[in-house]
């Protein structure tokens, strides 16, 4: 999914969820040889007790733990658990979806596949002229339409027939009882409570680290609003600045006014206004806070102060740590989600914190506050 990637970029998999193939990097090494050596290890949940130190190395007296080895190594560790964890998530979907058919064919003594055809492929009806000629120019094909006729007819219906059976799935699995035990990996992130839409008890909290300039951040907003609009109270959501200043000439400057527009209680505004704006020079963003009747003599002196430049580093710091290497990064409760992902990517790692809250109350995730 787009985003946008910045030097210490780790590799792009053809992975749905964490797909880094439209972030901006400038470099990609793969790593696929440490998986098999690192991908096990998963951090962040709470536990009751503290795990002990593990020893890695000896030198002389000295010991080296496995812990000392988290700053240098984690935002290339962490791509890997999260493909290692795709992998095993589609085989299961699979192996539930196919549970749940087996389960809907037995009840009426049919098998799988005559189910199918009986639910799925027989209610969808040959397209019409109109509806191929449609699918045609859709499809920009060259070649004349009557030579290619044929051949749309059966794919343009193979592909209705797919997205009848996804809807059929899902109606199948709103009435089963699936629970899904398989947890992602985990990144300890905090969220910065100046920055912060919702309740921080919320079950859910997403955490994002973006970058004012990055055109997948532009693109995502709308998806993020959305989401905060469908959950309600039951997601907060919190901003972290991660500027991309080797590829976004103004994304450090306008992280630095969303600081300052953040002094003076209007941070959300102007942050909305930023993910509209087509211009973030000086005066593009001095002429953005007089919109919302900023006062323009401390917006400017904080501006040109650049005191706020430190925390931002720090942002864009423990993002690096957590795992992040390009923009959009999103967290949810510690669950990575990497690019502008479309809706449903949100609200599957949503609706599954919200399951996993509900069938193990008890259960936490470590959120923890950014100090000031």
């Amino acid at each position: 999914m787009p985003h946008d990637l910045d030097f210490n970029v780790v590799f792009a998999r053809p992975i749905q969820v964490y797909s880094l193939v439209f972030m901006c990097h400038f470099r990609v090494t793969l790593l696929f040889c440490m998986s098999a050596f690192f991908a096990a290890t998963c951090v962040a949940q709470n536990a009751d007790t503290p795990k002990p130190k593990q020893a890695v190395a000896t030198v002389g007296d000295q010991t080296i733990y496995d812990q000392d080895l988290a700053s240098s190594v984690e935002g290339q560790l962490q791509p890997l658990r999260n493909q290692e964890y795709e992998i095993k998530r589609k085989a299961l979907d699979n192996l539930i979806e196919q549970k749940m058919l087996e389960a809907a064919a037995k009840k009426k003594g049919l098998t799988t596949e005559k189910l199918l055809d009986q639910e799925v492929n027989s209610k969808i009806p040959d397209p019409s002229d109109a509806e191929l000629e449609g699918y045609y120019f859709g499809l920009k094909v060259t070649r004349p339409f009557a030579e290619v006729k044929t051949q749309l007819r059966d794919g343009y219906k193979q592909s209705k027939i797919q997205q009848a059976r996804q809807e059929y799935l899902k109606t199948l699995r709103a009435d089963s009882k699936v629970v899904v035990l398989l947890s992602a990996p985990r990144v300890e992130v905090a969220y910065d409570p100046a920055r912060l839409h919702g309740n921080p008890k919320a079950p859910v909290m997403i955490v994002e680290f973006s970058d004012y300039q990055c055109p997948y951040c532009h693109q995502v907003e709308p998806t993020v609003k959305e989401l905060l609009a469908k959950y309600g109270d039951k997601v907060s959501f919190s901003y972290r600045d991660f500027p991309l200043t080797a590829i976004h000439s103004q994304a450090m400057i306008s992280a630095e006014a969303s600081r300052c527009a953040l002094e003076q209680g209007k941070f959300w505004e102007y942050h909305d206004q930023l993910f509209t704006a087509s211009k973030l020079e000086k005066d593009d963003l001095i002429e953005y806070a007089r919109n919302l009747k900023l006062d323009d003599q401390q917006f400017g002196s904080c501006l040109t102060s650049e005191k706020y430049k430190a925390d931002i580093e720090k942002d864009e710091q423990e993002g690096r740590k957590a795992g992040v290497n390009g923009t959009p990064g999103f967290f949810i409760n510690g669950v990575a989600l990497s690019g502008a992902q479309p809706k449903d990517a949100f609200t599957r790692v949503i609706d599954d914190e919200l399951a996993r809250k509900s069938n193990h109350p008890t259960a936490s995730i470590s959120i923890t506050r950014v100090e000031h």
